[in-house]
């Protein structure tokens, strides 16, 4: 019989089958099951091959499926037990919006949002794994991403005693193969053998990649987008949105407050149909390969755009200039798996110290495919009118310029006149754009 619950306000639902139940108990599994043809395939192959039985966890990032039934399948595919739950303010309250705090963006354009959500996931299956003594967790990542890195090394610090297992790494099957082995067991796959590209996302971003997309000197063709208006055809009128932050954080849209997630939702929505949060990146990956990336981000790369404007207004010279060695640090820290890391615990201290000032609203307009500052306050602004004016109200001491640009130039001047301008016979000249005369 199906039995479902709900955990107090967790959004939790557990299902049983009594299908595969024989009066030996056998040891169990947790998998990260998407209801694909990967995952679906591999509650059968780790049945077959290591004679476990399978529980299948599924958690709602906000990818836009309906877990619901992707529970119901793990149960028809074979899963002894099938755990969902929906995760979302968890995954933006304590994985987007931090990394937003810290200006994550790998190698500069891309907002991890698929490096974000596993370790999410990895440490959710840990949880089930303890609660119902299982013995191992599996996932369905390759042997060639970085999704196996970050799903192993969170499995590896959070709970060393189980064992991984990696089916689709294991079995090497070309993709015939896999749905001929779908086709073999009655195993139900919507995939066929014409897929045209790999794809991930949650509420933060998606990624696309694989087929025609392989090839960086090719245009994406427009299948590849689902979020995100070709800009060619987006409104020909610009669209300004107002995004406040407190301490970092975005709390507010167009003056509204709201949740995390729903802020990100009607921004993805807004930004989108302006074409905004395209990126094509030729990536780094952690194995050793460089990757063709196509994402698309309209409200993280709105957010960041936004969020940097705050920190233009609120941080000093010397904090902005420092926060870009932590926020490459912490981009990478993510990208490679290692958020479960003393460091990371380092850096966010770091992070969190910094954004305490970091308030105010940013004016966003959207056209086109490009987002673009239209105006930005804070109350605790580092940028003074008094100051920066030249008009009636200026408090700027001009008067103690000649003296500061003397010390300020001192030691140049100083090597200049005794070593540089020196007629030795070891002369150096000075640098110059002029040839001599």
């Amino acid at each position: 019989m199906n039995r479902p619950e709900r955990g107090q306000g967790s959004g939790k639902f557990t299902v049983s089958s009594e299908e595969g139940r024989g009066e030996v108990a056998r040891d169990k599994v947790v998998l990260a099951y998407s209801g694909g043809l990967d995952t679906s395939v591999a509650v059968k192959w780790i049945n077959e091959t290591y004679g476990l039985d399978v529980i299948a966890y599924t958690c709602d990032l906000g990818q836009g499926q309906d877990i619901e039934a992707i529970r119901r399948k793990a149960l028809r595919t074979g899963a002894v037990e099938a755990i969902a739950e929906d995760v979302r303010n968890l995954f933006v309250d304590y994985f987007a919006f931090p990394s937003l705090m810290a200006g994550a963006l790998y190698e500069g354009k891309y907002p991890l949002a698929t490096a974000l959500g596993r370790p999410l996931i990895a440490q959710l299956m840990v949880r089930v794994a303890k609660e119902h003594g299982a013995v191992a967790v599996a996932h369905g990542c390759t042997g060639k991403g970085n999704d196996q890195v970050r799903f192993d090394v969170t499995f590896q610090t959070l709970a060393p005693h189980l064992k991984i297992i990696a089916p689709v790494r294991e079995w090497k099957w070309t993709r015939t193969e896999e749905l001929n082995y779908a086709l073999e067991h009655g195993i139900e796959v919507e995939a066929t053998k014409e897929k045209i590209f790999s794809t991930d996302q949650n509420l933060w971003g998606r990624s696309i990649e694989a087929g025609i997309l392989e090839d960086p000197w090719i245009e994406p063709p427009p299948e590849t987008f689902q979020w995100t208006a070709d800009p060619k055809t987006a409104p020909d009128a610009p669209e300004v949105v107002e995004i406040s932050f407190d301490r970092g954080r975005p709390i507010s849209l167009n003056g509204q407050d709201m949740d995390g997630p729903r802020l990100i939702e009607e921004l993805n929505v807004i930004a989108g149909r302006h074409g905004v949060g395209r990126i094509d990146h030729i990536e780094n990956r952690l194995v050793g390969i460089k990757s063709r990336e196509i994402y698309e981000a309209p409200a993280a790369i709105v957010l960041h755009e936004a969020h940097r404007e705050i920190e233009f207004l609120t941080l000093s010279k010397d904090a902005l200039r420092f926060k870009t060695y932590v926020s490459q640090a912490y981009s990478d820290l993510i990208y490679n798996g290692l958020w479960f890391s003393a460091l990371h615990q380092d850096l966010m201290a770091f992070v969190v110290s910094n954004q305490q000032y970091v308030s105010g609203t940013a004016k966003v307009k959207l056209f086109k495919g490009h987002a673009m500052i239209a105006g930005r306050k804070s109350e605790h602004s580092l940028y003074r009118h008094e100051l920066a004016t030249y008009d009636e109200g200026d408090q700027y001491d001009a008067s103690a310029a000649q003296g500061f640009i003397k010390i300020h130039g001192l030691a140049q001047t100083t090597q200049a006149k005794h070593q540089m301008l020196k007629g030795t016979g070891h002369r150096l000249e000075l640098p110059s754009i002029i040839p001599p005369s």
